[in-house]
């Protein structure tokens, strides 16, 4: 069971313009433009200009937050350690994939 990180009632559910991205994830303006331009959240502009954010990237930014409080890791460092988390994910999913086809042991 899952549950949602954010009511998005009053929106868009298909994307978010910038002020209600960051209303949804506790982040000021700027510090968003700047999670875009670092490639972190995935963005694009619109045809007037501003940006507009898929609902998945407030999980995204979630993400980022807790790894930047818990770890003290700056933003700049933060897309090495999140494609490193997500590379250990498929790793693990491929292990245990190989392990329920071929009836292998674990090694824990």
């Amino acid at each position: 069971m899952t549950y949602p990180l954010i009511r998005l009632a009053h929106v868009d559910i298909g994307h978010l313009d910038l002020e209600s991205f960051s209303q949804a994830t506790g982040l000021h303006p700027e510090l968003v433009r700047r999670l875009v331009a670092l490639g972190l959240i995935d963005a694009w502009t619109d045809s007037s200009g501003g940006l507009r954010f898929p609902t998945a990237q407030v999980v995204a930014a979630g993400r980022l937050q807790r790894l930047h409080a818990g770890l003290a890791v700056n933003y700049a460092s933060l897309g090495v350690v999140t494609d490193l988390l997500d590379r250990i994910a498929e790793l693990e999913a491929a292990l245990r994939t190989r392990t329920r086809r071929t009836g292998d042991r674990s090694w824990t």
